[in-house]
């Protein structure tokens, strides 16, 4: 089959130049791949909410800049133009969209008698990323309209409910624009799931539109739904995201795009060697500071990290299940890990201070299980499960646990390290996830070279096995459902006691690296931008049938 190909792509999402969840790494590391098919043809666009300080991930060039100074004249909205700093630098447009907030009820106006979007029970962040999908609507319009773009043939791809009102813009002002939208989660999925209601098992009973007015998220519902509904082609990152579109916004994905790793970010041979100790000694070193004993070589490191989504993203099932290993015969000390960023005001003075060698590390911090100091502490899930669950983390404890709740940026003020640079240091990571769309967390550790436990609720578990798989394959797969949290608790403690006696042996070792660098390998960009090109061909083929009509 001979596919459409677009002469320009222009991409949108909440997270382009901004970090602050799985996205980012999705549209970051998908960069490279289209750069080099598209060159400077490719443009992300994203919000400008830099008030502060200037965003680290973007530098501004003067690309664009008579465009810019020109949108800015004719509608008072700022752009500011330049590159991302990522593998392959693509152009980027920052958008700054307050300037539309004096007219977002007529703007809500319009999208409900144009597209029954309903805004009137928004709340907290619909505004202001509504307002930010529109302005970037805008400045797609104006910048085909510039460059005389009309004739030719433009994609414009916007990510998440967040950017749906880019969607509606574009449909109404510039219907030759191409458009495609995906859901990365849906947000009656997501409310259902971190609410505790049973999600799988009745799957079939719910209905979208009843859900979300019941868990009082009816505006974003109602963008998210649209907006699948009025792309042109509409896409979702999982078999099981796709089962979830179409019953709760009563459409099926178009193409189904999984989510594939940019493996030119991985070090290799000396380099990979020196990062795995690198990434050693600052575990042990901080893992000392903050027990005030001294931790041994021996010691197997586990973590978890990802959004702070306690239930969805497994986080209350790896503290059960620490707390079973705990319980077992172990063939080395455990020290577990949660990378999880929370509400932080800083690393702990403490245990800095211990860091810098101001003080000796020959017993335990006041509070042992925290590395950054938490500003509700008390109202923590974390920490009350670590409580509650009777951890002490003494020397005599063969599982202790540490809570980093901060991001793994450099410059965190404990590890200073990025997060790729701490995660190769461990032995295993653990991903026990309830709604997990995807997966981008375990697919990175592999990548890393850490073998991982996850599930098949998880997207990309499910697409690694449809049937549960040891870790000793590289990747881990336990079968999940609503009502067996016990059973799973116990056969992943099960199963990292038993990877922590076979992963001794040398032969275990080089054949898991085997599989691991397969796995790797078989979920590369390269391989997988073939959905998005399939995508974008039908986002051309229904905009050109839209257009005969």
């Amino acid at each position: 089959m001979d596919f459409l190909t677009p002469d320009y792509i222009f991409e949108t999402s909440w997270e382009v130049c901004n970090k602050v969840g799985g996205i980012y790494a999705v549209l970051s590391t998908r960069a490279r791949v289209l750069k080099e098919k598209f060159g400077e043809r490719l443009i992300f666009v994203g919000p400008d909410v830099w008030r502060e300080c200037d965003s680290p991930y973007f530098s501004e060039t003067s690309e664009f800049a008579e465009w810019a100074a020109d949108f800015k004249v004719r509608t008072g909205i700022g752009v500011r133009t330049g590159r991302w700093q990522i593998c392959g630098n693509p152009n980027v447009l920052l958008v700054d969209f307050t300037s539309l907030y004096e007219r977002k009820n007529s703007i809500y106006a319009d999208m409900w008698n144009c597209f029954g979007v309903d805004s009137l029970h928004a709340y907290g962040d619909y505004d202001e990323a509504s307002m930010f999908g529109y302005a970037a609507g805008m400045a797609i319009e104006a910048f085909c309209v510039y460059y005389k773009l009309e004739d030719r043939n433009v994609c414009a791809h916007f990510n998440e409910w967040m950017t749906a009102f880019g969607l509606f813009y574009l449909r109404i002002h510039c219907p030759y624009i191409a458009t495609l939208f995906t859901t990365h989660a849906t947000t009656v999925g997501r409310s259902i799931a971190g609410n505790g209601k049973p999600l799988y098992d009745y799957m079939q009973g719910y209905f979208g539109d009843q859900m979300a007015e019941e868990l009082n998220v009816q505006s974003k519902h109602s963008a998210e739904k649209a907006a699948a509904h009025v792309a042109d082609c509409f896409t979702t990152v999982s078999g099981i995201t796709d089962r979830e579109c179409r019953q709760l916004l009563e459409k099926g994905a178009d193409v189904v795009t999984p989510n594939g790793f940019e493996q030119s970010i991985v070090p290799s041979g000396s380099k990979k060697s020196a990062a795995v100790r690198a990434a050693r000694k600052s575990l042990c070193r901080v893992t000392s500071a903050l027990l005030g004993t001294e931790v041994c070589e021996r010691t197997f490191f586990i973590a978890i990290a990802g959004r702070y989504e306690y239930k969805n993203k497994g986080i209350d099932l790896y503290l059960d299940m620490l707390a079973r290993l705990r319980n077992m015969e172990l063939e080395s000390p455990v020290v577990a890990c949660i990378l999880v960023p929370a509400w932080s005001s800083g690393a702990r003075e403490d245990l800095q201070h211990r860091l810098s060698g101001g003080a000796a590390a020959n017993e335990p911090l006041a509070n042992p299980f925290i590395t950054h100091n938490l500003v509700e502490p008390d109202r923590d899930p974390v920490l009350s499960a670590i409580h509650g669950l009777s951890f002490n983390n003494m020397s005599q404890e063969r599982v202790k646990v540490i809570f980093v709740p901060t991001y793994l940026d450099g410059h965190d003020g404990v590890f200073n390290m990025q997060y790729y640079d701490l995660l190769c240091g461990f032995d295993l990571t653990v991903f026990p996830s309830y709604y997990e769309p995807w997966g981008y967390t375990p697919m990175e550790s592999v990548a890393f070279g850490v073998p991982t436990v996850t599930t098949d609720l998880s997207g990309f578990g499910l697409w690694i096995s449809d049937k549960p798989c040891s870790v000793q394959e590289g990747v881990g797969v336990v079968h999940r459902t609503d009502s067996n949290y016990q059973d799973v608790s116990v056969a992943i403690a099960e199963e990292i006691r038993d990877f922590m006696v076979v992963i001794k042996e040398s032969k275990v070792r080089n054949r898991l690296k085997t599989k691991m660098r397969r796995v790797t390998e078989s979920v590369s960009w390269k391989k997988f931008i073939e959905y998005y090109y399939r995508a974008y061909s039908v986002a051309l083929g229904k905009r050109d049938d839209r257009l005969r009509r």
